[in-house]
Order: C-alpha cells, then sequence, then structure tokens
C-alpha cells in the first residue's frame, strides 16, 4: 500500500506491528535514515539490537545469496518481542529477493524494514510495495520540516517548554539546514539546556545554533557598519585565505546594507522595520542589526549602497587595473569612516 506523506508521519510513530514491513525511499539519504530510525525505534524499542531483535543486512548481499533475508525474517529470536530485519540501499537488482520474502511472510515473522534511494514508479521494489495488501511504500520528499515534525524531535530530546518566538526561530533553522544538522542542532540543545528548567529561549537556540560558512564574512560586515576601521584589514586578510573574492565580498556588503536600508526606512521606525524582515531575525543578531540600522539613519545608508554600487561596477569593468581585493577593502574603510560621520 502507498503511504502518504500526511499519513506518514503518524505511521513513523506508531507503526503497525502486525504489518508485514514498509519502503523507504527518497533522494535524500540522510532523511531518509532518520525515518528508518524513527520508525524502527517506535517498532521495537531502543533495546532492539542489544536483544539481537533487529537483522540489519546490505542489499547488494541479496545477488549472491538471496536467501538470507527469508532465513532472517523466519528466524526464532532468543528475546521475547518483535523483531524486525533492516535491508539498506535497496534497489531492483534486490527486487527478487525482497519481494520473495514479502510473498513468504506470515504473522510472527520479522518485520521488512527496507530504505532505497529515488525509485522511479515504474520500480519492481516500489511496485511491489505499493501492491503488497500488508506492507508500506512511503517517498521522502525534500519538503521543510512541518510544525509537529520539529515537535516531535524536540520532545524525543525532553525539550517542551518552548515559547512560540522560539519555535519560529527553530523551525527557520530547520528549513536552512539539513536534516542530520538540525538533529544534531536538537541534540546539542537538549544537553545545553539540560537541569534548566527555564523555557528555551532565543539566546539558547543562538548558543547551539550551527555557524554559516559565512561566518567570517559576517564579522567584517559587522565591523564595517560599527564603524571599527581599525579590525578590517585583519578580517579582509582572514576572507582571503578562505578564497573569498572581491566581488563576493561587495555582494554580502550590498545585501546586509540593504537590510539595515530596509529597517531604517520603514514608515514606522527602525524597531518596526526590523519585525518586517524576511527570513525574520532573532535574538543578538536581531539586536545588532537594529542597532546598526538605528545608528546610520537613511540618508547614510542610502550614500553607503551608492558607494558599494560603484565598487562593484569598478570591479566587474574589463579596464579594471588595480587589485580587486585592495579596492574592495578601500570602499569597506570609506564605509566604516562614513559611520562614524555626523
Amino acid at each position: 500500500m502507498k503511504l502518504s506523506p500526511r499519513d506518514a508521519e503518524g505511521y513513523f510513530n506508531r507503526p503497525d506491528p502486525d504489518k508485514t514491513g514498509i519502503l523507504i525511499y527518497g533522494g535524500d539519504a540522510m532523511r531518509v535514515a532518520l525515518k528508518r530510525q524513527q520508525v524502527l525505534t517506535a517498532l521495537l524499542g531502543p533495546a532492539a539490537e542489544e536483544e539481537m531483535r533487529l537483522t540489519r543486512m546490505a542489499a547488494s548481499g541479496l545477488r549472491k545469496d538471496p536467501a538470507q533475508l527469508l532465513d532472517a525474517v523466519k528466524a526464532v529470536g532468543f528475546f521475547p518481542g518483535l523483531r524486525a530485519v533492516f535491508v539498506e540501499e535497496a534497489n531492483d537488482q534486490a527486487a527478487p529477493a525482497i519481494l520473495a520474502a514479502l510473498d513468504d511472510w506470515a504473522p510472527g515473522d520479522a518485520q521488512i524494514i527496507v530504505t532505497g534511494g529515488q525509485l522511479k514508479a515504474t520500480s519492481k521494489l516500489r511496485k511491489g510495495f505499493e501492491g503488497h495488501r500488508n506492507a508500506y511504500a512511503v517517498g521522502i520528499y525534500d519538503d521543510p520540516p512541518s510544525r509537529a515534525e520539529i515537535e516531535r524531535i524536540l520532545g524525543s530530546a525532553s525539550i517542551r517548554d518552548v515559547p512560540s518566538d522560539s519555535m519560529s526561530a527553530l523551525t527557520d533553522i530547520a528549513n536552512d539546514i539539513g536534516p542530520g544538522d538540525f538533529s544534531r542542532m536538537i541534540e546539542k540543545l537538549a544537553l545545553y539546556k539540560h537541569g534548566d528548567g527555564n523555557p528555551l529561549s532565543l539566546d539558547d537556540i543562538d548558543a547551539v545554533a550551527p555557524q554559516s560558512t559565512e561566518a567570517a564574512l559576517d564579522d567584517v560586515l559587522n565591523v564595517v557598519a560599527e564603524g571599527r576601521s581599525g579590525e578590517i584589514g585583519p578580517l579582509i586578510r582572514r576572507l582571503q585565505s578562505q578564497g573569498t573574492n572581491a566581488v563576493t565580498l561587495c555582494i554580502g556588503a550590498t545585501r546586509h546594507f540593504r537590510t539595515l536600508y530596509a529597517c531604517a526606512s520603514h514608515p514606522g521606525g527602525a524597531a518596526q522595520g526590523i519585525g518586517r524582515m524576511r527570513p525574520p531575525l532573532y535574538g543578538k543578531r536581531r539586536d545588532r542589526v537594529l542597532r546598526q540600522a538605528q545608528g546610520w539613519g537613511v540618508d547614510r545608508l542610502e550614500t553607503a549602497l551608492t558607494l558599494l554600487t560603484d565598487t562593484d561596477l569598478q570591479l566587474r569593468s574589463a579596464g579594471q587595473t588595480a587589485p580587486a581585493l585592495a579596492l574592495m577593502e578601500r570602499a569597506l574603510i570609506r564605509l566604516a569612516m562614513l559611520s562614524r560621520a555626523r
């Protein structure tokens, strides 16, 4: 049977112990692995491997020894409780052995849990599970996690007191990073909050959120926006050592100053303008951007954007002879000096 994405989350939380098994497939191996782990834990409990109630095998081995799957499904366990056989990285080459085990399955046998990559609708393996009256097939797609899924991950980590602003911040982070990175972040968050009975705050999230690969770029842009011209040179050298070129730096600076301008030019003031940012800003970064926007004001931000536009044109000009990064550094120093002008 085909399990719709809408019903899949509920099944992963409460799998039916009387089913023959389930095929979980999708292009993102990490997402598939997380769902497989979720359904196995819900079905067998956390001690399944220690109690030898879970058997793992690679699908590639079924071509040489197709009988090993059925043998594992029919084997009698030493410990009481449900059993499962997990077959990973399955494709149509493993389909004959897997589908044969599905057909020979009987109540009391181990469930057959299979994971695979992006299987086409014509896949024999996928069609076999979708057409089976007592097994499921579900596709895992690259959709952003739902609020219910995020709440489940938080609940599994014993994080339950989550105000709405913190939940919004977590949702934005989950949409920006991969599912594996998000799960690891929640694990760190659970350790960070261990023994802390206070509600989850934005500062808590900021303390464990993964650092962007653009962290060094953010550092230099904040230095510029805050008028600390003496710190620009060393940061430029750091960016250069990381392979950042002048055009990338100019694009980042333009984006940052456009954000400041959008805040400062809001009819209700910068404090209201920052609340309109999409994606929204949270925690210390929000406070910092707000201070910068209020300190610059609309007029000087317009001047800054003009300077950056002129610099961008120079960098892209065919006749430009000056070193590009030196040209960009000079522009940033001019911006830092402008921020202190009154």
